[in-house]
C-alpha cells in the first residue's frame, strides 16, 4: 500500500544541512533539454545547492558557423539561467567545444560534480547533442551520479508531489543510493517505494527446480535468498525513516530479470523516478550490475537517477 510522506516542511536528514550538491545540467536546444530545466527549477535542494547549465558546440573552424553556433549557445543558457535562478538556484552557465560525452565527462570530473542531470534524448543539429549514445556513455562513465530525465505524469491533486522507487540489492552501493533520497529534501506528498528482488545462487528455470535439484536444497535456498532480500529493504528502509521520511517496501519473487522487474513495478506503481545504484558486488541477490542500471536507464517510462560515490564522497 502507498503511504505518503508525513506533513513535514520539506525536510532532510539533520547531518544533510551541510550538504552542498554541485549538479552539471547538460543541454541542448531540444524540447527534451527544456523538461530537464524545468524539472530541476521544480525540485527543492539541499541549501547552498549549484547548478551549472553546460552545452557543448561542435569546434568548428568556419568563423561565420562558430559564430552563430556560438550564439545560438549563449541564448539557450541565457534562458535556462533565468529559470533556474527564478527558482532561487544558484546557476551558473558553461559553453565548452569538442565531442559531447568526454566533454560532460570531462567536465563532471574537474568540478567535482556530485550529480549530472541530462535529457533522456534531443536531436541532431546544432546545439542538439543529447543522442541516446551521448546519454548513455554519460551514464556509464561519468565519475559521478547521473539522472536521466523524462517527462513525468503527476498527481493533478499535487503536482509537486514526486514518487521515488528506490531499487535495491543490499550491496553498498545500494546503501549510497538510498543515503542520497534521505540526504535530500523532497515535496510534500512524495512517496518512496522500495523494491527488491529475490535471486537465487542457481539459475531459474521455468519449472520450480531443476531434476537434478534437490527439491528440499532448492527451498531452502529460496528462504535464505528470500530473508537477504528482506534484509535489503529493511536497511533501506531504515535509513530513508531515520531522514523523517515513511516508505514502503516490497520483495519481488523472480519470474523475470531484475531489469524487467523493476520496469513493471515503475510502471505499476507509477513511478516518477527510478533510483538505483550503479552496481552491486557480484554473487548472490547482487543484480544492480552496471547492465541493470543502463538498461533501466535507457528503457523507463520515467526518469531515472543512477547513483555512485562522486570525489567528493
Amino acid at each position: 500500500a502507498r503511504r505518503l510522506a508525513p506533513p513535514l516542511q520539506q525536510i532532510y536528514r539533520r547531518q544533510s544541512e551541510r550538504l552542498i550538491m554541485k549538479i552539471i545540467l547538460a543541454v541542448d536546444s531540444s524540447a527534451a533539454s527544456d523538461i530537464a530545466i524545468q524539472e530541476v527549477a521544480a525540485r527543492p535542494w539541499p541549501p547552498a545547492t549549484t547548478v551549472e547549465v553546460l552545452t557543448v558546440v561542435e569546434p568548428w573552424e568556419i568563423p561565420v558557423l562558430l559564430e552563430g553556433q556560438n550564439r545560438s549557445a549563449l541564448d539557450l543558457l541565457d534562458g535556462a539561467l533565468q529559470k533556474l535562478r527564478a527558482a532561487g538556484i544558484q546557476t551558473t552557465t558553461k559553453v565548452m567545444s569538442g565531442e559531447p560525452k568526454a566533454v560532460i565527462i570531462d567536465r563532471a570530473a574537474e568540478t567535482q560534480a556530485d550529480l549530472v542531470v541530462m535529457a533522456s534524448h534531443g536531436t541532431s543539429g546544432l546545439t542538439k547533442f543529447l543522442l541516446g549514445s551521448v546519454t548513455a556513455a554519460v551514464a556509464r562513465f561519468a565519475p559521478c551520479s547521473v539522472e536521466i530525465v523524462r517527462p513525468a505524469v503527476r498527481d493533478e491533486d499535487n503536482p509537486t508531489a514526486i514518487r521515488v522507487l528506490l531499487a535495491t540489492d543490499g550491496s553498498e552501493c545500494s546503501e549510497v543510493a538510498a543515503r542520497s533520497i534521505a540526504e535530500r529534501p523532497w515535496p510534500l506528498g512524495s512517496e518512496i517505494h522500495i523494491l527488491s528482488v529475490v535471486e537465487l545462487s542457481v539459475p531459474l528455470f521455468r519449472v520450480p527446480y531443476p531434476p537434478y535439484f534437490d527439491p528440499h536444497a532448492m527451498e531452502e535456498l529460496r528462504g535464505q535468498a528470500m530473508q537477504r532480500t528482506e534484509e535489503a529493504v529493511m536497511a533501506s528502509e531504515k535509513i530513508i525513516t531515520d531522514a523523517g521520511l515513511t516508505v514502503s517496501g516490497t520483495v519481488a519473487v523472480p519470474c523475470a530479470t531484475p531489469k524487467e522487474l523493476i520496469l513493471e513495478e515503475a510502471h505499476k506503481w507509477g513511478a516518477d523516478l527510478i533510483v538505483v545504484g550503479s552496481h552491486g558486488r557480484r554473487g548472490i541477490n547482487r543484480f544492480l550490475l552496471g547492465s541493470v542500471s543502463e538498461a533501466v536507464a535507457s528503457h523507463a517510462h520515467c526518469s531515472v537517477e543512477i547513483i555512485r560515490r562522486s570525489a567528493t564522497n
